[in-house]
């Protein structure tokens, strides 16, 4: 009996090592975060044919809801912003055969800011400073490094600390 409690003990040692090894939610946490950065990297390819299209990016929603209704596009959004369609992350943007990408969890968001001429993306990173591309390590909301172009309005659900741009400026 005792020999049977030693090997299911020396079992369960085992086995709390290997899922540390392991470590599941760090693996989880990290396909979430690469498929985030993914997203705005496919984004930006788009962004970039609508530029060559239009001569300008498209403007982010009038309303200053930079998460929800990011992109907002049309015949008039230049002159009249109210009047343009706006599209939500998730949905179908028709004109160029792409769905706008939405985070993997529904209580974080990616946000979009643009100046016409420049862009902004930005997302939450689950690992925080674990992940070498981050932009905010300290996981804070002050405004101490290239995360800064953000709107101070603007919010991915949790801190944005990884960002893209356009390529004539930073992020």
């Amino acid at each position: 009996m005792v020999e049977l409690l030693i090997a299911i003990a020396v079992l369960g040692i085992m086995a709390a090592g290997l899922l540390y090894l392991i470590d599941p939610l760090g693996q989880i946490q990290k396909a979430n975060d690469a498929r985030r950065k993914s997203d705005l990297e496919q984004l930006q390819r788009t962004l970039e044919v609508y530029y060559n299209d239009n001569g300008i990016y498209p403007p982010n929603s009038s309303s200053g809801n930079y998460g929800t209704s990011p992109f907002c596009t049309g015949n008039n959004y230049r002159i009249l912003p109210t009047t343009s369609t706006c599209y939500e992350w998730g949905t179908v943007w028709t004109a160029y055969n792409t769905t706008l990408p939405k985070d993997p969890k529904s209580s974080r968001n990616y946000v979009y800011y643009s100046t016409g001429q420049s862009y902004w993306l930005y997302a939450s990173l689950e690992r925080g400073s674990k992940d070498s591309q981050v932009c905010n390590p300290d996981n804070n909301t002050e405004t101490d490094d290239a995360c800064t172009n953000a709107p101070a309005d603007a919010t991915c659900g949790s801190v944005c600390n990884f960002g893209v741009s356009s390529p004539n400026t930073s992020p």
